[in-house]
């Protein structure tokens, strides 16, 4: 089963500042560059590659008919440090926890998620519009207004009032993965591939669910070897 989005991204609420896609140590993201190799991202996500994780998924996924390469490409032209400093490790980090949330892009939305509203009533700044669900979708399964709030303002997408354009637009889809991971991972890529598990899913980590760390590691460690690049220390938590 799919892991449930509330344990995964909503956990850490993100600063409401708006999103800087430049803001991460330069010092930091230059170690990781030159121990895993950086390169454009097209270069790194052939076709071949996504096909090789998308194929996994079941005919009957209705992500295989949502998401694509394309999409995923065209959504990082719309984060510049990504497009342009992105690494191989990073790639299959990415992709690993892509893999994990949506069982290999079979899902677009959390499973079960439209029966729960996901709205925190308390937030002020980011209030749910009326009749509207803030469940898990997306690769990374956005979920609750106060990560559809900002994450909105970001992309210039007014979320709270349509969060189903994250299960209905392929490219905004990945933009809202892209930017919780500008916001959240990408700062930790340094610290190993544990850390952004704890990142994007604290409540496995600690042995609280091995069984979900363990296949995150897994595809992450299966990535990196079609990528050509080594794991690197520290990637459990």
């Amino acid at each position: 089963m799919l892991p449930c989005a509330e344990e995964s991204i909503t956990l850490g609420r993100p600063r409401n500042e708006p999103l800087d896609t430049g803001g991460v140590d330069r010092r930091l993201q230059r170690q990781w560059n030159t121990s895993s190799g950086a390169d454009a991202v097209g270069n790194i996500v052939t076709q071949g590659f996504f096909d090789g994780i998308i194929n996994q998924a079941g005919n009957g996924c209705a992500g295989k008919r949502f998401y694509t390469r394309d999409s995923f490409i065209n959504a990082t032209t719309t984060f510049p440090s990504v497009a342009n400093s992105v690494t191989k490790r990073e790639i299959a980090t990415m992709f690993a926890h892509f893999t994990y949330q949506t069982g290999h892009f079979c899902y677009i939305e959390e499973i079960n998620g439209a029966s729960r509203s996901f709205c925190d009533q308390s937030n002020r700044q980011y209030p749910c519009a009326p009749g509207k669900s803030y469940h898990g979708r997306g690769p990374l399964l956005l979920s609750w207004n106060y990560n559809y709030g900002p994450c909105g303002q970001s992309l210039g997408l007014d979320l709270l009032r349509q969060p189903e354009l994250v299960s209905s637009k392929p490219v905004v889809a990945f933009r809202t993965a892209m930017w919780f991971w500008m916001k959240s991972v990408r700062p930790v890529l340094n610290q190993g591939f544990g850390a952004t598990i704890r990142a994007i899913s604290s409540l496995e980590c600690n042995g609280r669910n091995l069984g979900a760390v363990n296949a995150r590691i897994r595809y992450y460690r299966d990535y990196c070897g079609q990528l050509g690049v080594d794991s690197g220390a520290n990637v459990t938590c």
